[in-house]
């Protein structure tokens, strides 16, 4: 029997489709092992999103090689669609595909003997036009999976190379989007979480997201998550099922890049920071409890001193639960990679740690503010023999006792300690 092992880079939508790879391989009979074990064959699904994703990539593929120089190398992904020939450069790579490629790979080998000199097979952007069927568990145990219900992107940030990746926005039939869901609820997922590379931006023939949400909180599931929300998409409809369900978590992850406006308008996002603080305010008015993450991106090109401060106080004042940070990245074929005024590399570094220690803070805030209630927890991670770590609906990391009980289950918990931003310690109610 052949054996395979797959590693991913980047977003959750990776994942997702790195997990449906790794099935194919099983249903053609090939073993699936563990990333780091010995494998005829190898599968690195790529990111890149930022430069620090394109030199992982050569780094695992090297190290790969370092250890198994036998094994055959395939790599895909949006690395792959963007710069094929610079991976192929790359000795040992046998096998580059695109994103039109990834789940055909079998129909692009004979065999998987290693070769002199590496395949391309990579489709022009303006010809991906499929959409694939993907979805995987965020663990091994069966407790969350991500559901993709759409890939591409319309949008044109000046900053982002996905629609150079991954093309137009198109969406998953609605049938077969709740054929999945059905197969993950069967198969006894508590949690579904939609993803897609602009998962707001569902539309398939006359279904929008807010319909794919109404027919899975018909299915037998605990839980509905959407993974990211463009804020512009983050609609009426959305905001009132999201307040009256009682299966929709209360927790939205939605992108800002900026608290400057000159910056979004440079940026070319479709809202201003007045949109931005209103939607946020919003949701914490009408939505109990509501947990938010914002994206950041900071050092953009024309990001003065006072634009990064006018980012700062924004955050400050915004009623919201972490961020997720990111350093400013030239990439190649992108309108910002020829914008004036470039920020430093320490600078961006420097302005980095500032906003990661504002996350820090406003996440040891928000769960200090839970301390004392009681709330549902969906126990999923045994970190050791001592504790198991589960998640409630707004995202608070909980930690309890690993005896208390098994994982894959939901249990009304009183939060007793905050340990900062790490996790709340909790106690599961014995009558559950």
């Amino acid at each position: 029997m052949k054996s395979v092992s797959l590693h991913t880079l980047g977003c959750k939508l990776n994942y997702s489709e790195t997990s449906t790879i790794a099935n194919n391989f099983s249903l053609q009979g090939f073993e699936v092992r563990d990333y780091g074990q010995k494998s005829d064959i190898f599968v690195l699904n790529t990111c890149s999103v930022t430069n620090n994703a394109d030199k992982e990539c050569r780094q695992i593929i090297r190290s790969v090689l370092a250890r198994h120089p036998e094994t055959y190398i395939i790599v895909t992904g949006c690395y792959a669609q963007l710069q094929p020939e610079e991976i192929a450069s790359i000795n040992g790579v046998d096998l580059v595909l695109g994103s039109n490629e990834k789940f055909r790979i079998g129909e692009y080998i004979d065999n998987y003997e290693k070769n002199a000199l590496s395949c391309i097979h990579v489709s022009p952007v303006n010809e991906i036009n499929e959409t694939f069927s993907a979805f995987s568990s965020e663990i091994d145990s069966r407790t969350r999976a991500f559901l993709k219900i759409q890939d591409g992107c319309d949008y044109k940030c000046s900053f982002c190379t996905i629609p150079l990746a991954r093309g137009r926005s198109r969406s998953l039939p609605f049938d077969s989007v709740l054929d999945n869901a059905k197969k993950l609820t069967d198969s006894g997922y508590k949690e579904i979480i939609l993803t897609g590379v602009n998962t707001g931006d569902y539309r398939y023939e006359n279904n929008f997201l807010i319909d794919v949400l109404y027919e899975i909180e018909k299915l037998p599931v605990e839980r509905i998550r959407v993974s990211s929300i463009e804020p512009n998409l983050l609609n009426d409809e959305i905001i009132s099922f999201a307040k009256h369900s009682t299966k929709f978590c209360n927790h939205f992850h939605i992108p800002l890049q900026s608290g400057s406006d000159e910056i979004l308008k440079l940026m070319r996002r479709r809202y201003n920071s007045g949109f931005y603080r209103d939607l946020i305010y919003r949701l914490n008015e009408e939505i109990d409890s509501v947990g938010i993450g914002v994206d950041v991106i900071v050092g953009f090109p024309g990001e003065s001193v006072d634009h990064f401060s006018t980012t700062v106080e924004f955050l400050k004042e915004l009623p919201v639960s972490y961020l997720h940070v990111f350093s400013y990245s030239e990439r190649r074929n992108t309108d910002a990679a020829g914008f004036k005024n470039r920020v430093e590399i320490s600078e961006r570094r420097k302005r980095s740690e500032t906003l990661r220690n504002l996350s820090l803070k406003k996440k040891a805030d928000f769960y200090a503010r839970h301390v004392g209630t009681y709330q549902s927890v969906l126990f999923e991670t045994q970190k050791n023999d001592d504790f198991i770590e589960g998640y409630t609906s707004n995202y608070i990391r909980v930690r309890t006792a690993a005896e208390a009980l098994p994982e894959n289950e939901i249990r009304d918990t009183f939060l007793r300690e905050s340990r900062a931003a790490d996790a709340v310690i909790g106690e599961v109610l014995r009558n559950n």
